[in-house]
């Protein structure tokens, strides 16, 4: 199956964009929450990291809001007609920031680095035999099997490529360079000051003529919410992005003059809040504790008072807008009589459990209060265990924790998203980005593996429902949330979100009318 090529995607981008009237310069001033506790983004994947380093690394590809792949690093590609062999043609006169030139090479050491490194990516290639280079800028990957969602394993948050000349031979945690960090994409690190800001700047060495427009990146370090949109108010930032602020100052300041909002550019992430309920040990390794944990939760007014109404209530594990979603599982409304009844029926003797609330501002803060209320409700004892992001980051990596929030990306598809959080392939310490709760059960994850192989639309539509009829009922996490983000940003600012990934990976196309 042939894709089409990097030239038709951009004449296509053009013509949507009026790409004759964009101009070059300036500086955008953008917030980023919390401050990220790395930019090495083959190593960290927290949210802030992926929106400032998604600037700097890139993927083969990105995609756009329908979920449709586009060129990236690979300018072309083709899927064999059997799904067990793709092949990607990658960008001619590609230099990294410290002026080597990219190769193939670079893409096949990523392959290696990320497996130790990723969990996302290790789930996706799983599904992979071998990766060769017939030559420097050609990429062959082999299958094991067909694996339909693996053409959406290829954007800068899942798969960022990395430069082999300064990991290989190395100890990548450690390595000296991840603080200055190198990738080919259209803006370059400059400066980090800690606290402050993150400075970036166009990298006019860009393989793709024209691009990007902005001269400069600052990415704005501003410590509580309130003083993030004061910073906005008075100019001195110029895009607050989704969750930047709290939700009760959105309507306010999006009815300001030369005030543009928008809810795209999450299309592929599809974030799904959910607190991690530490299956090993505790009160929450009990299955009945879990839904009670379930029914005493009030989430219809944490979605309408603690988050403004932005969001839905989901239903399980898939959010409503990834693929092979589902509503026809266990439901679990608000029902603090039903939560008591199970604490009851399993002996539950007032052991306190610690939450950990996610420390990315005062919305989670009241959130985890909400949550602290409606289960001390039913009878749970709950400790607020609070942690800044390197201590979150920590304590839910070494599964030091009895419940914990957190959301997570689906990527469009259960297979790169979802299955990560619930395997038991995925239960590694040491990381926050995968089955961190320690939820086991074989028969799930037998089935987890074929529905991901399942070439029918139809029959993998069973296969996800059945899954999620059976996790709802085992609750190895309370789902919360599916989170709506806007972004909010000044009006002369043109092109800010252009893909699924909004400004993941959107501003080498964004540009500010002078």
């Amino acid at each position: 199956m042939k894709l089409l090529k990097a030239t038709t995607f951009l004449v296509a981008a053009a013509m949507a964009t009026g790409a004759a009237a964009q101009q070059d310069g300036g500086r955008l001033d953008l917030i980023v929450q919390p401050e990220p506790p790395g930019l090495m983004l083959g190593l960290v994947q927290n949210g802030p990291t992926q929106m400032v380093s998604g600037q700097i690394y890139e993927g083969l590809l990105r995609y756009n809001k329908d979920l449709e792949p586009q060129p990236s690093l690979a300018k072309e590609w083709d899927i064999a007609e059997d799904g067990m062999t793709y092949t990607f043609k990658l960008q001619e006169g590609v230099t990294w920031h410290d002026g080597e030139p990219f190769s193939a090479a670079d893409v096949i050491f990523t392959t290696k680095f990320l497996q130790d490194n990723h969990a996302r990516f290790r789930g996706a290639f799983s599904h992979v035999e071998s990766v060769e280079a017939p030559d420097d800028n050609t990429i062959v990957i082999h299958m094991k099997e067909p694996y339909g969602p693996f053409i959406n394993a290829f954007e800068a948050g899942s798969m960022p490529i990395v430069p082999k000349h300064i990991y290989e031979g190395t100890d990548y945690a450690t390595n000296e360079m991840n603080n200055t960090p190198i990738g080919t994409g259209p803006y370059k690190f400059v400066e980090w000051e800690k606290g402050s800001f993150i400075h970036l700047t166009k990298n006019e060495d860009y393989y793709l003529d024209g691009l990007p427009h902005i001269d400069d990146l600052y990415y704005r370090v501003v410590p509580d919410a309130a003083s993030r949109a004061v910073a906005f108010e008075t100019g001195e930032v110029d895009v607050l992005p989704g969750g930047a602020i709290e939700n009760w100052d959105v309507a306010r300041l999006t009815k300001m003059d030369n005030v543009c909002s928008t809810s795209d550019g999450w299309e592929f992430f599809a974030p799904h809040a959910w607190m991690w309920l530490n299956n090993r040990e505790g009160p929450t390794s009990n299955k009945l504790f879990r839904q009670a944990v379930m029914f005493a939760l009030d989430r219809e007014f944490v979605k309408d008072v603690v988050w403004n109404g932005f969001g839905t209530v989901p239903t399980g594990p898939v959010s409503s807008k990834t693929n092979y979603y589902s509503d026809d599982v266990p439901q679990y409304p608000h029902d603090p009589e039903k939560a008591k009844a199970l604490l009851e029926e399993m002996g539950y003797d007032g052991t306190p459990v610690r939450l950990l609330p996610l420390p990315y501002g005062e919305t989670w803060q009241r959130w985890a209060e909400a949550v602290k209320q409606n289960l001390e409700e039913v009878g749970i004892t709950v400790d607020i265990d609070s942690a800044d992001v390197a201590g979150w980051n920590e304590k839910t990596a070494n599964w030091d924790y009895d419940m914990a929030f957190t959301y997570l990306y689906q990527y469009g598809d259960p297979a790169l998203g979802v299955a990560r959080n619930y395997v038991e392939s995925q239960i590694q310490k040491g990381s926050p980005w995968n089955n961190v709760e320690g939820y086991v059960n074989p028969e799930l994850d037998a089935m987890w593996e074929a529905a991901a192989v399942e070439p029918n639309t139809e029959k993998r539509q069973e296969m996800y429902t059945e899954i999620q009829q059976k996790i709802v009922e085992d609750v190895p996490v309370a789902w919360l949330l599916e989170i709506e983000f806007p972004t909010i940003y000044r009006c002369e600012v043109k092109d800010l979100i252009t893909t699924g990934i909004g400004l993941n990976d959107g501003l080498r196309d964004a540009w500010i009318e002078q």
